[in-house]
């Protein structure tokens, strides 16, 4: 049988240095022409926006929980606007006196007839048929206990009866956990990308070892072992998803910039506090190297244990 030029000379001068882009020529491989680099593009592309997703959520909860921290609401339900005005001014004395309590705010009429005016229409009309509570932004030294509320409700109860107290983080607390179960579905995504780009990568170095069962023969025989041919398929795969990785990564950061660029014209403060930081930048700049080191492991492992059932 004639051999090929590559293995004529690998044979005369030995297979002890067998690595590097001479060994890879004598496995010829498809690269940047066939469908991997293009299939590790989209798999790094697609993981870079779900990575992005959940540091957001991530960074949106905490500013939220940052923003709300100490924070407590006082609602003077009372349907009579002197009285409802008048328990307001007491409410505000004497919490401005309390022990414990930072800082006392009422709500103006004008702002919070502002929020409710998108659900309501016009307050003024319905002043009658639904009085709009007063309300006293309260925020305390450290955290909002249970203890800490009760102490308050007993402060106001005898000369502020309509006052109803609710810490501002109870409200949210559905939010928050939709928050967690969205980080957990992003994270859910990432991993799921991840073993998809591992089984792309196991079928084409399958399929690779399939149509080189020949030439792997040859090299066998000329004394070359599972770890050098490993190395060949090993180098090719790393080139690929070194190519995909970065084409990926431009594409997923310019798809994160845009998103980014909507949620923003939003005009939410609370959507405004899930901006990328520095260290989520850089991580996401990680993710075509870990999708690299993943991808060569995956073709090694799979070349290895190959070769020792076809051989």
């Amino acid at each position: 049988m004639k051999r090929p030029p590559v293995l004529s000379r690998a044979a005369g001068r030995g297979l002890a240095r067998f690595a590097g882009a001479r060994a890879a020529a004598l496995v010829p491989q498809a690269r940047l022409g066939g469908p991997m680099p293009w299939v590790i593009a989209i798999m790094i592309a697609l993981t870079a926006i779900a990575a992005a997703f959940g540091l957001a959520l991530d960074n949106l909860a905490d500013n939220a929980r940052a923003e709300i921290s100490g924070g407590l609401t006082v609602q003077l339900v009372e349907p009579l606007p002197d009285e409802r005005n008048r328990q307001a001014e007491v409410a505000v004395a004497i919490l401005s006196n309390h022990e414990g309590v930072a800082q006392v705010r009422r709500v103006p009429d004008a702002e919070l007839e502002a929020l409710i005016e998108p659900w309501l229409g016009d307050v003024g009309e319905l002043e009658d048929a639904i009085p709009v509570p007063a309300l006293v932004d309260v925020r305390l030294r450290g955290p909002v206990t249970d203890r800490r509320i009760a102490q308050l409700r007993q402060a106001l109860a005898r000369q502020v009866p309509a006052a109803r107290i609710d810490g501002q983080a109870v409200w949210l607390e559905p939010v928050f956990a939709a928050i967690t179960s969205l980080q957990w579905l992003a994270m859910g995504l990432v991993v799921l990308l991840a073993l998809t780009s591992a089984a792309a990568v196991w079928l084409a170095a399958r399929s690779a070892l399939g149509s080189n069962r020949d030439t792997i023969e040859i090299v066998h025989l000329l004394g070359g072992t599972d770890g050098q041919i490993a190395r060949i398929f090993q180098r090719s795969i790393g080139f690929d998803a070194l190519f995909g990785g970065a084409i990926g990564l431009a594409l997923g950061t310019a798809a994160i910039l845009v998103l980014g660029r909507q949620f923003a014209a939003l005009g939410s403060g609370m959507v405004a506090g899930g901006g990328l930081a520095l260290a989520d930048w850089l991580l996401l700049a990680a993710i075509p190297l870990i999708g690299v080191a993943l991808a060569m492991l995956t073709a090694r492992l799979t070349v290895l244990a190959e070769l020792r059932r076809m051989l």
